[in-house]
């Protein structure tokens, strides 16, 4: 059964956008060719949905036999026999009670009718199906499955697919539900593609920010002591997050931004406030209770053995719920309203690096990636209708220039709109607001000559949103930010401001992030530059070696030492009497951008070697040029 599975857009050529299109078929019919084979080596078994996902398919599915990798030869030589045959995939389309009928007879998502075996998760499939929608199914030779599709046209039109593992998942998602094996598979036009994927993979391990972080000292999580998904950075992992940091205030300083600090918890009152409570409950750490009214006891009062073993404080009986924050609008949304606004304020810019607490479950904690503590490049945009447009057109065009500072050549924008008919269950009930800043969005996007790409029923509940997708140099795809825009956050806190005609309205809000947090967007810099950042960025900057340690030579070196901690540059020393060769390769171990190698001549010339990370030597250059060359580097950050 397909599951409608929205693409995300790109800058990208329309031709390479219909190409994907027709991944997505092969695929898709990928996934059915899958299911084919395994009925015929497992014939009871009992298939769910199939669909495409990024880089292949799956299909959930009941066996009482657990298929392992061992078994996937066995599944993919059925697989290219059901392709070699070349069959049709044929599209039926029956009434519903037709449909119910051939679920009951076992004959959806199997190979003949299996009187007694029912397809008990196609019956719960169908009844998915809204009343009055087209009931379809697909054929390709002696399968039949329950199926909106689309599909290739013949099973020989699928191009190179393999196997590549085997998970549980639960039937819709559901932990009530019965628990399914899910076989995972790739699939790709030609066997040159799929060749490449599976060599990006192997590239990818190379790149792994987790075994890169841990190599390079950069980060550490300690499960024992500190907990599961909390990372601790190391100092070169800060240097890193530092320099993060410095690039956005800078950038944000020049847009008019101003800074704020909030605290780390709040009362229960602010999120119940802002609605993420009870609905965002879950993704909280559970509340401490405080008691509000605290007095002070006279010490004099206790005995010494009371005071060793009573607390000194006397506490009411009535408690306050706190908790650890879990985002920043609504501290923001506080500061808004800490002083009276005029239209003369606005657009207020308010923007805060701030830590943020979310309880992901254990399984779903992964490195840098899925984290419980995260810093965030957090940012909160309070303006009239009027602004809006070239507010958020400017946050489009910080991402741009970021992208072009980390060299991201390829990335999404992908609008979530709301669907009209959950408007006041999924969506907040306000019609008109949602049609204005769609609208909006939609216009700034076309205006600004962003590819993007239009995904109903997936925005925020209080207001369309974008989210955005980087690729990195491998090819790898990661989950940057995203642009929300809020009209429901200041409603609810009761923001105003006086406009010109003197009456008191409520700013729209757009929530922005574009360097996303620290975690993740540090892990995919791992895994994009493969450790090797660039000189702005890289914790060890410079190190200057020297051939010998002849006294001399060592206080030349020391000079250019000097010279570059005054500027701040991260510099280190390796004046010991090991050879030149050893010393070279410590310092290309452990990824110093720059290494400057002084020798005698470079003592009579004034001037330095230089040696690049991953370029080998770039020769000999004055001193004073190649000093005012790695400074000029950093000040323009360049790739």
């Amino acid at each position: 059964m397909a599951e409608q599975n929205h693409k995300v857009g790109s800058r990208i050529a329309q031709d390479e956008k219909l190409r994907m299109a027709e991944l997505e078929r092969i695929r898709h019919s990928a996934a059915h060719v899958m299911a084919h084979a395994i009925l015929r080596l497992w014939p009871h078994a009992q298939f769910a949905s199939g669909p495409a996902v990024d880089t292949g398919f799956y299909y959930d599915l009941e066996l009482d036999h657990r298929i392992t990798p061992d078994d996937f030869p066995a599944i993919e030589a059925e697989m290219q026999k059901i392709i070699a045959a070349n069959y049709p995939f044929e599209r039926v389309t029956v009434p519903r009670e037709q449909a119910i009928r051939d679920a009951q007879s076992g004959r959806l998502g199997a190979l003949t009718e299996r009187p007694g075996q029912p397809s008990k998760f196609k019956l719960g499939n169908i009844q998915d199906i809204p009343e009055g929608e087209p009931i379809t199914y697909y054929k390709s030779g002696d399968f039949i499955d329950l199926c909106a599709g689309p599909h290739v046209e013949r099973t020989g039109d699928i191009g190179a697919v393999k196997l590549t593992s085997v998970a549980s998942a639960y039937f819709k998602g559901d932990e009530r539900n019965p628990q399914l094996q899910r076989v995972y598979g790739v699939a790709f036009k030609t066997k040159k593609e799929l060749d490449e994927y599976f060599a990006m993979l192997e590239e990818a391990k190379r790149r792994d920010h987790r075994k890169l972080g841990q190599e390079m000292g950069l980060f550490v999580i300690d499960p024992e002591y500190v907990g599961p998904g909390l990372p601790m950075w190391l100092p070169k992992g800060t240097v890193i997050c530092e320099e993060l940091e410095k690039l956005a205030k800078e950038t944000e300083f020049m847009a008019g931004y101003l800074r704020v600090k909030t605290p780390h918890v709040a009362k229960a009152k602010m999120y119940l406030t802002s609605g993420h409570l009870p609905y965002y409950a879950e993704s909280m750490f559970p509340p401490m209770e405080l008691a509000e009214d605290v007095k002070p006891l006279n010490r004099d009062a206790l005995t010494r053995e009371g005071a060793e073993s009573d607390s000194t404080v006397q506490r009411s009986n009535e408690s306050t719920a706190y908790y650890i924050k879990a985002m920043n609008c609504p501290h923001h949304h506080r500061i808004f309203a800490a002083q009276p606004r005029s239209y003369r304020d606005l657009p207020l810019r308010l923007a805060e690096y701030g830590t943020c607490y979310r309880y992901e479950k254990s399984g779903e904690l992964f490195g840098l990636m899925r984290v419980r503590s995260l810093n965030m490049n957090d940012a909160h945009i309070y303006c009239t209708p009027e602004q809006f447009a070239d507010e958020f057109n400017a946050v489009n065009q910080m991402y741009l220039k970021y992208f072009k500072i980390f060299g991201i050549e390829k990335y999404v924008m992908r609008f979530s709109t709301h669907d009209p008919a959950k408007l006041g269950q999924k969506y907040v009930g306000e019609p008109e607001l949602w049609k204005q800043t769609e609208d909006m969005v939609r216009q700034v996007l076309k205006d600004s000559g962003i590819n993007y790409i239009e995904v109903p029923d997936e925005a925020a509940f209080y207001g369309p949103k974008i989210d955005v997708q980087i690729w990195s140099v491998i090819g790898r795809e990661f989950t940057l930010a995203t642009n929300q825009v809020d009209f429901v956050g200041p409603k609810r806190f009761g923001l105003e401001y006086r406009d010109r005609d003197n009456t008191m309205k409520t700013p729209l809000c757009i929530h922005r992030a574009p360097l996303g947090t620290h975690e993740r967007f540090i892990g995919f810099l791992i895994e994009h530059y493969a450790g090797n950042f660039p000189l702005w960025l890289a914790p060890d900057q410079v190190r200057v070696l020297t051939l010998n340690d002849n006294a001399d030579l060592v206080n030349y070196a020391q000079q250019i030492v000097n010279e570059l901690r005054a500027n701040f540059v991260r510099v280190s020393a390796d004046f010991t009497p090991a050879p030149i060769r050893a010393k070279i390769a410590d310092a290309e171990a452990e990824r110093v951008h720059t290494m400057l190698v002084v020798g005698p001549r470079d003592l009579q010339a004034g001037a330095v070697s230089i040696r690049v990370h991953g370029k080998g030597n770039l020769g000999a250059k004055p001193k004073a040029d190649v000093v005012a060359d790695i400074l000029q580097a950093i000040k323009e950050r360049r790739p």
